[in-house]
């Protein structure tokens, strides 16, 4: 059996996308909307590789845009569990731009999600 740290370890998802411009607004950056969708995605996928149980979200915390995201860019998005609690869990996550003919690689977006695991009837249940 996996102790904590090796299953928020072995959770850790990476996804990477092409910025395109359909997901873009006037500026040619990404809509923040849209970034927060697929970070909520992220996080779901993560808190489900974590505990292995249905999970939703109950909130988001403080989502921090410091960076715009240019349509023609790739992004990496970065979700692992930080904290566990009984039938809930933290999840934080970081998109991170990465120029598709240069090096250059940032971090635009950080934020964290709560998530409960619930059993069949929707009730919370432990997340381990």
């Amino acid at each position: 059996m996996m102790t904590i740290e090796e299953r928020i370890q072995a959770s850790e998802t990476h996804i990477f996308k092409a910025i395109f411009p359909d997901s873009t607004n006037h500026y040619d950056t990404m809509f923040g909307g849209t970034a927060m969708y697929l970070m909520d995605e992220v996080a779901f996928i993560t808190a489900t590789r974590f505990t292995r149980k249905k999970v939703v979200t109950v909130s988001s915390d403080r989502i921090d845009f410091t960076k715009p995201i240019p349509a023609g860019t790739i992004v990496e998005l970065i979700g692992k569990v930080s904290k566990v609690g009984n039938t809930s869990m933290k999840v934080s996550v970081e998109i991170y731009i990465e120029e598709m003919y240069s090096d250059y690689r940032a971090l635009a977006i950080s934020g964290t999600f709560t998530f409960v695991a619930i059993d069949d009837n929707k009730r919370p249940v432990n997340v381990l």
